[in-house]
């Protein structure tokens, strides 16, 4: 059956030939879909609306319906006080702790404290096998022996010169003798000084103690029986008195100049929930960190009872000088990355887009130290339908 007319009549209904198929019907009907899929996007409506953009600025034409979803009020100002909020942790004051470093080489026969002890002043830490010691001693010895030597030298000498038969050269031979003599001998003594022994000291085998500094708590050790001690210079241990420690707030660069030493602060930590620790700003860094570009600002705090341990998380607020502020809602900022923006009228219905840097969120409404002045016609609501 053939027909000459691209139309045709089946059963009553139109039937498309030629150039429409069920391809295109299939076509159209999927463009249809995916165009109210688009109106429902955002950006899409806000382009659908007619929004023109020129030299930088967005206006909504007279009949857009982006009007009626657009709310623009006035930038007010505020009197903020500046409470500043940091993170912070607990520290050991460095000037409550020491690195108790070996006094001479030697092996560890014995470790007497373990790490988290508490300790006295003066009690044994560590006790070492040391030949340095050992040699001290017998240098003690020697010297002393040659103290009482030349003390016999002398008095000889001394009689002899009374009765004249004795030079006056060597009575003074003599006596420089008995000073060098003296000498070695307080030189022999400050050296077992230095080690904590004393004349008394078993000379064999000599045992060397390593005493806590002062009272405290063991928070490092770095040695055990039996280790040999080569480096003078490499701590056995650390003890510090944690009676008094520092909470450190990490204070960024731009918010220096509103934290300064006697300032009053709230501390909170999160292993003492529910309790705030107030004090007073008793150190700010000269330096900031290249890292961070943040400077310590320390808190002391008295801590008889050992509740608060290095390392400790939590947060520091610092209540600063009170300063009149430009503060818009929340809702009127758009965050792209790092940057922050708000949309300004610049006429009616015309708006541009401004790089704004914020201070302080409160209550859903955030104070703006720069990029916008009071009383300027601010997009409040619906800004996110002119983003672009």
């Amino acid at each position: 059956m053939a027909f000459d007319s691209p139309h045709a009549t089946l059963h009553g209904r139109v039937v498309l030939w030629g150039g429409i198929g069920l391809g295109a019907i299939v076509l159209v009907a999927g463009l249809t879909h995916g165009f109210g899929l688009l109106r429902s996007h955002p950006r899409a409506e806000a382009a659908s609306t007619g929004v023109q953009h020129k030299d930088g600025r967005l206006t909504v034409p007279e009949g857009s319906p982006l009007r009626e979803r657009i709310l623009v009020a006035a930038a007010q100002t505020r009197d903020i006080g500046a409470t500043l909020r940091f993170p912070a942790t607990v520290e050991v004051d460095p000037a409550r702790a020491a690195a108790v470093l070996p006094p001479a080489s030697g092996r560890v026969v014995e470790l007497r404290v373990g790490l988290g002890d508490r300790v006295r002043r003066g009690q044994a830490l560590v006790l070492i096998e040391s030949p340095d010691l050992a040699q001290a001693l017998d240098d003690f010895d020697k010297a002393r022996d040659a103290q009482d030597l030349s003390q016999r030298k002398l008095d000889r000498m001394e009689q002899q010169s009374r009765i004249g038969t004795s030079s006056e050269q060597d009575l003074e031979q003599a006596r420089s003798d008995r000073t060098q003599a003296g000498a070695e001998l307080a030189r022999a003594q400050e050296r077992l000084a230095v080690l904590g022994s004393g004349p008394d000291t078993p000379r064999r085998p000599a045992v060397l103690t390593v005493r806590a500094p002062f009272d405290g708590s063991i928070t490092a050790l770095s040695v055990a029986r039996g280790a040999m001690i080569n480096d003078p210079t490499q701590p056995l241990l650390t003890v510090a008195d944690l009676g008094s420690v520092w909470v450190t707030a990490l204070v960024p660069e731009r918010d220096l100049a509103a934290v300064a030493r006697g300032l009053e602060a709230e501390v909170s930590l999160e292993a003492l929930p529910g309790r705030t620790l107030r004090g007073r700003v008793a150190i700010v860094g000269d330096v900031v960190e290249p890292d961070t570009r943040r400077t310590r600002a320390r808190i002391a705090f008295a801590n008889p009872g050992f509740e608060l341990k290095p390392n400790m998380f939590g947060s520091v607020s610092v209540h600063g000088p009170v300063r009149t502020r430009v503060v818009v809602p929340g809702s009127a900022l758009l965050i792209d990355n790092d940057r922050t923006s708000v949309f300004v009228a610049t006429a009616p219905w015309t708006f541009e887009r401004r790089a704004v840097e914020t201070d302080l969120e409160e209550g859903g409404t955030v104070a703006v130290r720069s990029g916008l002045s009071a009383g300027e016609q601010v997009v409040v609501r619906g800004a996110i339908l002119l983003n672009d």
